[in-house]
């Protein structure tokens, strides 16, 4: 069953520190002119018990803090107004801070969606927005809010590839804010009953396992070589073509299918080349 915060307003600690200020100087007189064995056993110690009693009911809230009200093991509500307060001496007063937190999540093993292992880490931002929740619903709501947050970062690891390798799908490492605010709404769904809200999640590390790491390097490289030369080769055509219609346009001369064959091979060797070509004079025609 989920708690419902209940806001409860509480006495000022200052009027109040003022009206239990004369008790001491009067247990002191009562202390020194007890002339009765009844104001010796009975009234003295009555008054001290009250006097211990009710200073015990001041308390301090800083702000971005509350105190949850507990009388008996029964919720009375929470305290969130800050500064010097005074409540009932007999209630517990469990103080929970509002304020933003950070969990930074410990490095994790896990397969990503194509089975390869990976290295992941994520940062959470978090703060409490329901302390009846908080405190009532869920053991220990900072270990709860640790244990969920790598639940889910685990999920969302086996749902994403590592690397989107065909450029048509999301992936923990090209897709970042996507796959940020997928993390943050999966984590927020699994703390909801804690009375937690998630204020920022991302991925503080991501990298593949040691074991296949050497293997993925070498296969991010031959791919960087493939597109490289890939768009070598679409600016080689590119210039190629311009380079006749532009003879054609300015009528330098004829080209027939086999010089423009000729000029095209000699283009492309030359602009896709992995080094420099050597220059060849040649002192005969076309046809020699």
């Amino acid at each position: 069953m989920q708690t419902t915060e209940k806001n409860i307003k509480v006495m000022g600690g200052w009027p109040m520190f003022f009206i239990l200020l004369p008790t001491g100087p009067m247990l002191l007189l009562f202390l020194i002119f007890s002339f009765s064995i009844f104001t010796a056993i009975v009234l003295i110690p009555v008054l001290a018990i009250w006097f211990v009693c009710f200073f015990a009911g001041f308390f301090t809230l800083q702000p971005n803090e509350a105190a949850v009200l507990i009388l008996f093991g029964k919720y009375k509500g929470t305290a969130k107004s800050t500064g010097f307060c005074w409540a009932n001496p007999l209630l517990t007063k469990k103080k929970v801070s509002l304020r933003s937190r950070n969990l930074n999540g410990d490095t994790i093993k896990v397969n990503d969606s194509r089975g390869n292992p990976i290295e992941i880490a994520a940062v959470i931002v978090w703060k409490v927005e329901e302390t009846a929740q908080a405190v009532f619903d869920v053991d220990d709501y900072a270990h709860f809010v640790s244990v969920q947050s790598e639940s889910a970062l685990r999920h969302l690891a086996m749902a994403y590839p590592y690397d989107d390798f065909d450029g048509d799908s999301m992936s923990l490492q090209g897709s970042t804010d996507e796959v940020s605010r997928a993390l943050e709404k999966e984590v927020q769904e699994r703390v909801a009953q804690a009375g937690v809200k998630i204020e920022e999640a991302r991925l503080s590390h991501l990298a593949y396992a040691q074991e296949i790491a050497s293997v993925m390097l070498q296969r991010q490289q031959a791919e960087a070589i493939v597109a490289a030369r890939t768009r070598i080769v679409d600016g080689a055509v590119g210039m190629a073509e311009m380079a006749i219609r532009r003879l054609e346009e300015e009528k330098l001369f004829d080209l027939d299918d086999e010089r423009k064959a000729a000029m095209v091979s000699n283009l492309l060797v030359v602009l896709c080349a992995h080094e420099s070509p050597t220059p060849i004079v040649n002192t005969g025609t076309l046809y020699n």
